[in-house]
């Protein structure tokens, strides 16, 4: 039987939205045509619902209407809102009256380059809306990030016009539902054209809403490889946070973060900073999580989530969720910013995945391609010793074991600095294991406390994180 589609199409959602008289607003859009207003237009009753329609194409004129740029950046997310917010002002101004007392404004806008000629850029743009969930409410917000993928300047516009479409449909019909809304702004769009690799929620309309588990919802649906998120709990453009940086990471689990970790990303920093000659301001410090290590238990737990980023934004962390398993693609991913330098903290027991030949059987070129991606000339591994707690041997690149066939390469990249032992390390952490941590919290017994970072054991316990549940005393009648 023939797939019966679960949702509608561009063109019948502009039209659901022109027939209810109760909407009314404006489009701007810069950079790619008016593809989004098109539908409206197309779709009929557009008279009801469109109240402006404009392309501020030629920068001097949009200079005059919306300001002007540092740097003469014009496809940024300070240009957007400036444009939304711009938009809705001018519709307070001129239709605030009491025959307009039912409806709900809204303004659309963009600001987008599409592929060059040379199609040595593929483009990208900032997408957004601000509008009225209920007549006379105050104003709520949506705004994400797109990176096109098509190789056609055509094809992205239409790209583009229907995911606005989609984008102001979800606004009006499916705010209650954050989480639907983001899968629908793929409907009738490819997941391969364009990537999200941001958004934004804002407003009365999403006063409870959690961006950084929006975040996570563009990973989970698969369209985008990467989110990053501030200690304020901010989405972050990655290209604004990356570009041209130094980038130290630091991956784990991270449930919860214990001083292990804390030694190794201190001290794995320091070196890194005296190896490159950096600043610490030019320096980009990222803690990051694989989806596969969120779904090691089966399906992502939200409040499990929700748990880890919120330990590290207490201690002041900027975190990453990737679909990066293996560490080659995340190397890949920050090269593709053009960064300077990249640093990775990481234990031994990580070293010997990486070296593990299995891990690359999707490559045609193996663990050979892998290692050419991932041990580049402006990359260094930081090492830091593991305790076998078996045979309370310290392990470290001096002693660790390494089949046969791959010896000579591992000399090779310690020779060449891509490997160095943290030696600066501080040896009463090595016998902490963060899973014996986390059964400890589990069943209600001693100790870890003095394992974490301060304050995280306080914050673990007020919030029953990590499973952790206070003991409750009854007195006795």
């Amino acid at each position: 039987m023939p797939q019966i589609k679960q949702y509608l199409t561009p063109k019948q959602k502009a039209l659901v939205v022109n027939l209810d008289p109760n909407i009314y607003g404006t489009f701007a859009e810069i950079g790619a045509g008016q593809e989004t207003v098109r539908h409206f237009f197309r779709a009929g009753g557009a008279s009801g619902t469109i109240a402006k329609a404009m392309s501020a194409y030629d920068k001097d004129y949009s200079d005059a209407i919306y300001g002007k740029e540092d740097r003469n950046r014009y496809v940024t997310q300070n240009r957007l809102r400036k444009m939304l917010h711009y938009e809705v002002k001018l519709i307070e101004e001129r239709l605030t009256k009491p025959e307009n007392s039912n409806k709900k404004f809204f303004s659309f806008a963009n600001t987008v380059t599409t592929i060059n000629y040379e199609k040595t850029f593929k483009g990208h743009g900032w997408v957004g809306i601000m509008f009225q969930a209920k007549p006379g409410e105050e104003y709520s917000e949506i705004v994400l990030h797109v990176k096109f993928n098509e190789n056609d300047a055509t094809l992205q516009q239409e790209t583009l016009g229907s995911l606005g479409v989609n984008l102001v449909y979800g606004a009006f019909y499916l705010n209650d539902n954050p989480r639907r809304l983001i899968k629908s702004l793929y409907d009738e769009i490819s997941i391969d054209k364009v990537e999200i690799d941001m958004i934004d929620f804002r407003g009365p309309a999403f006063e409870y809403v959690d961006n950084r588990l929006m975040s996570l919802q563009l990973i989970k649906n698969g369209m985008t490889d990467a989110v990053i998120f501030n200690s304020e709990g901010d989405n972050m453009l990655p290209a604004d946070l990356l570009y041209k940086k130094d980038v130290f990471a630091v991956r784990g689990s991270f449930r919860p973060v214990t001083l292990v970790n804390v030694d190794m990303f201190e001290n794995g920093l320091e070196m890194f900073l005296k190896d490159t000659g950096g600043k610490p301001e030019d320096t980009v410090i990222l803690f990051e999580i694989t989806i596969a290590n969120l779904k090691a238990s089966g399906d992502i737990d939200e409040r499990d989530f929700l748990d880890r980023v919120d330990v590290l934004a207490k201690l002041g962390y900027t975190v990453m969720i990737s679909i990066f398993s293996e560490y080659y693609r995340l190397v890949e991913y920050f090269t593709s910013y053009k960064v300077r330098y990249i640093g990775v903290a990481m234990g031994v027991n990580n070293l010997v995945m990486v070296f593990d030949e299995d891990y690359y059987k999707n490559l045609s070129g193996g663990i050979l391609e892998a290692f050419g991606k991932f041990f580049r000339k402006d990359m260094r591994v930081y090492l830091y010793p593991y305790k076998d707690p078996q045979t309370h041997e310290l392990l470290s690149s001096e002693n660790l074991i390494i089949s046969e066939n791959l010896k000579e390469l591992f000399k090779y990249f310690k020779l060449n600095k891509r490997i160095v032992d943290i030696k600066n390390y501080n040896p009463d952490h090595a016998e902490i294991y963060s899973r014996e941590i986390l059964n400890k919290i589990a069943n209600q017994e001693n100790g870890w406390e003095n394992q974490l970072p301060e304050g995280v054991a306080e914050m673990i316990k007020e919030r029953g994180m990590f499973g952790y549940k206070e003991d409750i005393e009854f007195e006795e009648y």
